[in-house]
């Protein structure tokens, strides 16, 4: 009895608070600092960092509902745990829909740190229902919007030189096209509403250039689409380009995966956040064609059906018979077509693909089960280089993969796990679960088997290589809170590869740790220590001597890093910040060492950020990378090797409602070196000097 009377005051209390302040909090502008910190891998040189951000880019774009968001909506913001999961969802079904934001601190578990970090990616909508037709909403959103960007390195890089000559007269080979990087999007997008636009895109090196011969129009590269969300029974229609996200990632991985981070619990889980418009430059990693799921009671149908091209190289063979015929000899995914030579593999092959979903979800918002296939088929068949280690990759011309999934939310544990098999016989496997043990500590265990011959083109289910293949592995994540004031971070990952990897010549296995310790005793002042620890092996390099062939060694990788951030005054931020780096191997040890000086002032319609940065590393092996602030929905995160410093300066101006501009400087000094990169890459010098131009124009403001 007592129980329900402090339930009902704190109803009528925030009841009396939301007809006081309206029915919203005032909504905060989305902290992309904080949000990269938190779930972006560190120094991982094998993850497409561009993509990732444009994928969560898009997903926080679109604000949950937070009155109609099942459990695996709700865990996709990577903010709540498993237990305020539930008590949300039971004190919907309790207390009916939410009436406004400032309700949430009526549930159990949401402290004030929380609903902060929550609101930007929430609304409040009683029933989805829109009252204005389609086209008056889209004539007058207003999140419609045109962004051009120009980007340029300005030393010459020997691709812009005039070309040599060698000794038979033959002139070498250098880029077609300016160094001047351009990149133009529009878009027009209400959440769980509608999204259109197109994103265009020319890399330095190419050409501008009008030829259908070589498929170039202008731009190199162009992606578009059209989007509509909640058409009667029609929960999504994608025409275009788009992606896909259902279940653990195993067949539809929507072509992201966050990896391992210094958010340790919650990103083992892949959500199922279903087909998504594909906005971002890469040329590689989505399907153009028409996505749609249909909703019947409980149930999702979707369907994918996608013919787009493919850029690569092919070659002709001999059969038994010694007919000549043509095949696929590899896939070029860089989407650079500076060269002759890479030109000629621009839209070289034609791949379909035809796929379909079909889930269950409970109405209590707790569990959903689905099951997912997909067929790919070339338009002639794959055939590698024969190597030792991509004996077991996949040969042929067609593709099939599928697998069945489960989320299950009960008390304080989530629940989850896929289960996949494709044309070769190869079987993928992932369950875990993420727990909050009490109210102070979160949990999450995961385990995976990816057997050599998994074949799955479009998966990117949680693991330590870059596909879901060859690889077996047990992660345990830890969080803990004991203290306002202080949290803890941890994970252990132990994997192992059971067949040959690209440059690795043996069976191998290693582990990989973090710990992560953060410290903030005001809203102004954060300080955190964090140490990553990983050990694998790899192929020994070639000294040129005599030696036994196919030799491979343990390299031991440690990463530290040492922040402080304050506030210093309410539009002054200061940041600095120790990196360092250590590599053991059976030969030596080497280091790396950065330290940085960020500084950061807005005022009215202005912004400024600034860094300042001193490195020296041994080697490649001990780069450190760190996370750059640049200008919008533009994301930076170099390395750095050798010796030398690196400084930007980042300046936004709102011109007015309409129009604001970025404008970035950035260079790094060696003093290490004559010249910087290799082959037409290569500068002969000491520095380089980037610069990068940004303006977005709104259409209805």
């Amino acid at each position: 009895m007592e129980g329900k009377l402090k339930l009902l005051g704190s109803l009528w209390f925030f009841f009396i608070l939301s007809w006081v302040m309206a029915q919203s909090p005032p909504i905060p502008e989305i902290n992309q600092e904080e949000l990269i910190e938190r779930l972006f891998p560190i120094q991982d040189e094998e993850m497409d960092y561009e993509s990732v951000y444009e994928m969560l880019l898009q997903l926080y774009l679109n604000p949950i509902n937070i009155n109609f968001a099942d459990s695996e909506t709700l865990q996709s913001t990577y903010l709540l745990s498993p237990t305020q999961i539930n008590n949300l969802i039971q004190y919907r079904q309790v207390n009916g829909p939410l009436i406004s934001l400032y309700e949430l601190q009526a549930i159990p578990g949401f402290d004030l740190e929380t609903i902060e970090k929550l609101l930007p990616f929430v609304i409040i909508e009683s029933s989805p229902q829109k009252t204005k037709r389609f086209i008056e909403r889209l004539k007058s959103e207003e999140q419609s919007y045109f962004l051009f960007r120009h980007r340029k390195v300005w030393e010459n890089r020997r691709g812009f030189l005039p070309p040599d000559t060698s000794r038979n007269g033959t002139l070498s080979t250098r880029y077609l096209g300016d160094p001047n990087d351009l990149y133009l999007r529009f878009r027009v997008q209400h959440s769980r509403d509608f999204s259109i636009g197109f994103t265009m895109d020319k890399d330095a090196g190419e050409q501008f250039i009008w030829d259908r011969k070589t498929a170039r129009f202008g731009f190199n590269f162009l992606s578009y689409h059209f989007t509509r969300y909640e058409v009667g029974k029609w929960k999504t229609i994608s025409i275009g380009d788009f992606q896909a996200s259902f279940g653990q990632g195993l067949v539809f991985g929507a072509g992201y995966s966050l990896g391992k981070g210094a958010e340790t619990v919650p990103i083992v889980k892949r959500n199922t956040n279903g087909i998504i418009p594909y906005t971002a430059s890469m040329e590689f990693g989505f399907f153009r064609g028409i996505g749609t799921t249909y909703s019947h009671k409980n149930w999702l149908f979707s369907l994918i059906a996608s013919n787009t091209s493919r850029d690569g190289r092919g070659s002709v063979s001999l059969d038994s018979l010694e007919n000549e015929f043509n095949h696929i000899n590899s896939f070029n995914q860089s989407g650079l077509h500076r060269t002759p030579s890479e030109i000629s593999t621009k839209r070289q092959f034609r791949e379909y693909n035809l796929g379909t979903n079909i889930q269950y979800l409970h109405r209590s918002g707790k569990f959903n089960s689905g099951i997912n296939y997909l067929m790919t088929k070339f338009d002639r068949s794959w055939i590698r280089d024969p190597r030792p280690y991509n004996h077991f990759e996949f040969a042929g011309q067609i593709n099939q993969i599928g697998s069945i999934y489960s989320n299950f939310s009960w008390k304080n544990f989530l629940f989850f796990g896929e289960s996949g098999i494709s044309k070769s016989g190869g079987m993928g496997s992932v369950f875990g679960f993420i727990s909050s043990l009490n109210p102070k500590i979160d949990f999450s265990l995961l385990w995976r088997k990816y057997d050599r011959d998994f074949h799955s083109f479009y998966g990117n289910s949680f693991s330590e290589g870059t596909r879901p293949i060859n690889e077996q592995g047990t992660y345990l994540g830890l969080e803990i809170r004991p203290a306002k004031q202080w949290k803890v971070n941890g994970y252990f990952d132990f994997f192992r590869f059971p067949w040959l990897k690209y440059r690795l010549y043996a069976p191998s296995s290693g582990h990989e740790m973090l710990l992560r310790l953060a410290f903030s005793p005001r809203k102004d002042l954060r300080a955190f220590i964090q140490i990553r620890e990983e050990q694998k092996d790899r192929n020994l390099s070639d000294s040129g001597e005599p030696s036994l062939p196919y030799r491979v060694t343990t390299l031991k990788k440690l990463n530290g890093l040492i922040s402080l951030e304050y506030n210093i005054y309410k539009n002054l931020f200061w940041r600095s910040r120790i990196l360092f780096s250590r590599v053991n191997d059976q030969f030596a040890i080497t280091r790396g060492f950065m330290v940085l000086q960020d500084l950061n002032f807005k005022k009215e319609r202005w912004k400024i950020t600034g860094r300042f940065a001193l490195f020296d590393t041994d080697n490649y092996d001990t780069r450190i990378y760190a996370f750059e602030n640049n200008v919008l929905w533009t994301f930076s995160i170099p390395a750095f090797s050798g010796q030398g410093q690196r400084y930007y300066l980042l300046g936004e101006f709102d011109l007015n409602p309409k129009i604001t501009a970025y404008l970035r400087f950035a260079k790094t000094s060696y003093t290490d070196r004559e010249s910087i990169g290799t082959g037409l890459q290569t500068i002969e010098g000491t520095g380089i000097t980037e610069t990068t131009f940004l303006i977005r124009y709104f259409l209805n403001r």
